[in-house]
């Protein structure tokens, strides 16, 4: 075999060098295409992500553009029922003193000035005022603003006329505002429209909160960085970063919490925000939403609202350091409390004002002249709510019947009430120290004592105050309308009245029974009731036994008449809940609220004609259209005559009986109807009177139910005593109806007597029930009488 020349390499050898070659070429290739197609799917699943992102993005904002939409053009806020009190009324000839005057005045926020100029603004003292009024809407029509010249004298109006002199026959101040029903989230506002809000707000918001706010589109990030250098300059915050669009956005659509995802939602909402609307309506908007303070449990929003709560009066009245001290509350409304803290809010009122100097928006001298002044706001909160919240839920009770809950909290109604300021404060005022003064000269500890009070129109049946509890302006318990007490002797006059409703059984001459009771009841227990003297008095004439209030002649007169006419009476008089037939009923054992009381004397004060207690005159809805009238209803339950008998039974009460101590206040003749009420181990201490042109009913006692020593006459008598000298009470001088004659009775015995007889007394009669029989006097006048006459 032929051997291969040494040497020489083998092609075998070269073809698997290619060929590796070729491999490793081929492998790179693959690894190339692969890494393309990673990075090709890389890509398009970042555009898919991106694509899915601007999606998402564009159907998130189109959602938040939709929520946005329909809360800024469908209805905003719930706004809350503003409620009123009476309208003060001028005409000559009005009752009015000066301090009555000058409380409504202050009440309304009006401010006194040299020379009234513009609105809300008064001048003079003493007998002679000027007032520019303010424009109303009433629910009658407009009334424009007026200029008032206002003379008084002798405790009323003796001249009244405009301007130029003119006479005017009846003009009305606009009303108070006293309250508002808000919703359960608390909160409050005053709704305010652009163009109400003064130039000076809007600049001191600029100022301190957005200065570029008329030109961003809802984030300013230049406003950002400015704020960042003048905060770090200053060492401290002392300008905001966020702009109004944002700060509307936070507070009207997010939740206080803090995170990157919400401050997102800000940015891309205040966006939006601004896309779709118009910068006055977010200034609008911002206005009525931002938190300004606290009263209570009740939150403070916007600027409409805040004006009354710290200044008491409207939004375009205020000036400029006004304006300028609300501009620096939006930074931090308890932090800068100027009723808590004044020289922190002294401080920021300044800088805003400085700020505004700095822009241009005032000059130095103007901006001086603001810095010199004070604060400005008023003692204490103007929620008016606080100062009347017995009365504010009498309002709400008797709109219950007609309204929605809903509907009274969110829909804006304006609703006038029968609410007299002056007499509240004077009832207020009266309570408080004499029951003050009954505590000390009781030797009793301080602040032991409770009390209600509710006084009324007679004829109309307008509750014109209501006191719930000793502090009248603290909201809690309201003890006029829900503290319901034994009645006692308040009671008292029901029965009599039954009885002379039956002229021929009964008149106020008749002898009744004063004598032992001892009744059986239905449990077994015996039931005998004393007088409070412990003695019997035996026959009495019927006029001295409620005079006296002896209870043992009221139980035996009463268990003559039986006990269903009583109750039936009481139902005529407004007792509109069950009562037992018990004995015990004769002498007051019925719990009742003294508005239930006040009823029944309203009827008996208006000579048996029932006018439902009423706190609403009209309601009208956010537009200013009457939605329902509140009519005076009356109806007669009682014949006037037996009405008119009681009435001058309840007058010789106060002359002679239980509540003579009223004379010390009213005077010695003046003539006042009433009735004192006393319970078991003198628990309750009540009072109930009327005069010519004032029901009012007085309850003393104490909330834990023991007893207070105090007697009617003793307790509640002062405190009706005081205020109804404060207030100037009508005498009452009822007219004898139609079929009542008066007659001289003989007391002792119920006979017909003659003037000058000894122990004759001039009595009321229905016609035809008067004594038949004389008196051994009286026949012997008459007889010497005709002897002189016909000389026979």
């Amino acid at each position: 075999m032929a051997q291969r020349p040494r040497g020489r390499r083998r092609q075998p050898t070269r073809k698997k060098s290619k060929s590796r070659k070729t491999t490793t070429t081929r492998k790179s290739s693959r690894k190339q295409r692969r890494t393309r197609r990673r990075k090709g799917s890389l890509w398009r699943w970042l555009a898919g992500l991106l694509v899915l992102g601007v999606v998402t993005l564009g159907g998130y904002t189109l959602y938040l553009s939709h929520q946005v939409r329909v809360a800024f053009e469908g209805k905003r806020w719930a706004v809350p029922a503003r409620v009123y009190a009476r309208p003060l009324e001028l005409y000559e000839g009005a009752a009015l003193t000066p301090a009555q005057l000058r409380h409504e005045l202050q009440i309304l926020g009006y401010r006194k000035v040299r020379c009234p100029g513009a609105g809300a603004q008064w001048s003079g003292g003493g007998r002679h005022y000027r007032v520019r009024t303010r424009a109303f809407h009433f629910w009658d029509g407009e009334q424009p603003p007026l200029t008032l010249d206002i003379r008084l004298a002798d405790g009323q109006v003796s001249r009244l006329t405009d301007g130029q002199g003119r006479p005017l026959d009846i003009v009305r101040l606009e009303p108070a505002e006293i309250g508002s029903i808000y919703p359960t989230h608390r909160e409050d506002r005053v709704l305010v429209r652009r163009e109400d809000l003064p130039d000076s707000l809007v600049q001191a918001l600029l100022a301190v909160e957005d200065r570029r706010f008329f030109e961003h589109h809802g984030i300013d990030p230049r406003g950002i960085a400015r704020a960042l250098w003048n905060n770090l300059r200053a060492g401290g915050v002392v300008q905001g970063g966020s702009t109004l669009t944002q700060q509307l956005v936070k507070n009207f659509f997010l939740t206080p919490e803090r995170s990157l995802w919400r401050k997102f939602n800000e940015a891309l909402m205040a966006l939006i925000v601004e896309a779709r609307y118009s910068k006055d309506e977010i200034l609008e908007a911002y206005a009525n939403e931002v938190y300004l303070g606290q009263d209570g449990a009740r939150a403070i929003h916007g600027f409409g609202l805040a004006s009354y709560f710290y200044f008491n009066r409207p939004l375009q009245e205020l000036r400029l350091h006004e304006t300028a001290l609300l501009a620096g509350l939006v930074k931090g409304a308890s932090y800068y409390n100027p009723r808590r803290h004044p020289d922190r809010a002294l401080k920021r009122r300044n800088l805003v004002l400085e700020q505004m100097q700095k822009l241009g928006f005032i000059t130095a001298a103007q901006a001086r002249r603001a810095k010199a002044q004070p604060l400005g706001v008023t003692g204490k909160g103007h929620g008016q709510q606080h100062r009347y919240p017995a009365f504010i839920q009498l309002v709400r009770r008797q709109l219950a019947r007609d309204y929605r809950e809903e509907d009274l909290t969110s829909e804006g109604l304006r609703i006038f009430t029968t609410l007299d300021p002056w007499v509240q404060k004077i009832a207020v005022d009266g309570v408080a120290r004499e029951l003050a003064r009954i505590e000390k000269s009781r030797r009793l500890r301080a602040g032991i004592l409770q009390a209600a009070m509710v006084i009324v129109s007679p004829q109309g049946g307008e509750v014109t105050a209501l006191i719930g509890g000793r502090k009248a302006g603290v909201s809690g318990f309201n003890r006029a309308l829900d503290a319901r007490r034994p009645v006692g002797s308040l009671v008292k006059p029901a029965v009599y009245l039954t009885a002379l409703a039956r002229p021929r059984r009964f008149t106020l001459a008749t002898l009744i029974e004063d004598k032992p009771v001892r009744l059986e009841l239905p449990n077994g227990d015996l039931w005998t009731p004393q007088n409070f003297d412990h003695k019997l008095h035996g026959r009495v004439p019927l006029h001295r036994a409620l005079a006296q209030s002896l209870n043992l002649a009221t139980v035996n007169l009463g268990l003559e008449l039986r006990l269903e006419p009583v109750i039936q009476t009481l139902h005529e008089l407004g007792v509109d809940k069950k009562i037992r037939p018990y004995p015990s009923l004769l002498l007051g054992a019925i719990p009742m609220a003294p508005v239930e009381v006040a009823q029944i004397y309203q009827t008996l004060a208006a000579g048996g004609f029932r006018a439902p207690l009423r706190a609403i005159r009209e309601v009208l809805d956010a537009d200013g259209q009457p939605l329902q009238r509140y009519p005076l209803e009356v109806r007669q339950v009682v014949d006037p005559v037996p009405a008119f008998l009681l009435t001058s039974n309840l007058q010789e009460v106060v002359q002679a009986g239980t509540a003579n101590g009223l004379k010390s206040y009213l005077g010695r003749d003046f003539a006042v109807a009433g009735k004192t009420g006393t319970t078991n181990d003198l628990r309750d201490s009540w009072f109930a009177g009327f005069g010519g042109d004032r029901v009012a009913v007085v309850w003393v006692g104490r909330d834990d139910n023991k007893p207070t020593g105090l007697t009617g006459s003793r307790g509640a008598l002062p405190v009706f005593g005081r205020v109804m000298r404060d207030l100037h009470l009508a005498p009452l001088d009822p007219l004898p109806p139609t079929g009542v004659r008066y007659y001289w009775v003989e007391e002792s015995t119920g006979l017909l007597s003659a003037e000058g007889c000894e122990g004759a007394i001039q009595l009321p009669f229905a016609e035809g029930s008067e004594p038949k029989r004389r008196s051994r006097c009286a026949a012997s006048g008459t007889a010497g009488l005709l002897e002189r006459l016909f000389g026979g």
